[in-house]
């Protein structure tokens, strides 16, 4: 069985908790659907034009930033984007894809992360009003929507470590279109977004990887998975 093939766009750190839980997820998910899987960290400053991508059947856009390249992960990002990629981000993940979306989607030239660039025109992603550091919060997901589907669910709780999300000056605007916040919190606040008429694109403010630290298969990262496993057959 030829194993799928799965980038993880980020920059390794044993010591961060995603980054430890993403391969397990990943193995659990592909053991769930009988699948052999091989991930591959991409470090951001390796990325190059496109061509080094062009092996994988999925890219994961991992939490810990500041990425040392972020250009770098947002041409891996756009790269998934256009060419019809599985494409899942989480924390950092998340906030790259909507920068990238930003940019090279809607022209925002200058839309910025306040992590890198506090003092930007256009900071699409800002600090959160409450940081979600090692925290746990209920979210709940558009009906219909590709998370809907894949938990099964209305809601469900899941696990945090993050200080920025969408600044909620541009949920509007980056709403208008194939990208669509699909998930939120109980106060309203976007924690999910998906790009329709794409194969899987999907970037959560919340870890779903960390489930599988308790041995569980993340919903998500299965759909994920499987989504990939369906454009190798496509």
């Amino acid at each position: 069985m030829q194993p799928l093939r799965i980038g993880l766009i980020g920059d390794y750190d044993a010591s961060v908790i995603a980054h430890q839980a993403i391969p397990i997820a990943l193995q659990l998910a592909a053991a769930a659907l009988g699948q052999a899987l091989q991930a591959q960290w991409l470090p951001t400053d390796a990325i190059g034009k496109g061509d080094d991508l062009a092996g994988f059947e999925g890219l994961w856009a991992a939490p810990a930033t500041p990425y040392r390249d972020m250009d770098g992960a947002l041409r891996a990002i756009r790269y998934a984007r256009e060419q019809g990629v599985p494409f899942i981000g989480t924390c950092g993940g998340f906030q790259h894809a909507l920068i990238e979306y930003a940019r090279n989607r809607l022209g925002w030239a200058d839309a910025e992360h306040a992590e890198t660039a506090p003092e930007g025109a256009r900071l699409v992603i800002a600090p959160l009003v409450c940081a979600l550091v090692e925290v746990q919060g209920q979210v709940r997901f558009v009906p219909g929507s590709r998370l809907a589907l894949a938990y099964a669910a209305e809601q469900a709780e899941e696990g945090y470590h993050c200080r920025f999300g969408l600044n909620p000056a541009f949920t509007q605007a980056l709403a208008v279109g194939p990208l669509h916040i699909s998930a939120v919190d109980g106060f309203g606040d976007a924690r999910a977004l998906e790009l329709d008429g794409h194969p899987f694109f999907v970037g959560t403010l919340f870890q779903p990887e960390r489930a599988a630290l308790t041995g569980q298969v993340p919903p998500l990262v299965k759909a994920f998975v499987r989504a990939a496993l369906e454009q190798r057959g496509a």
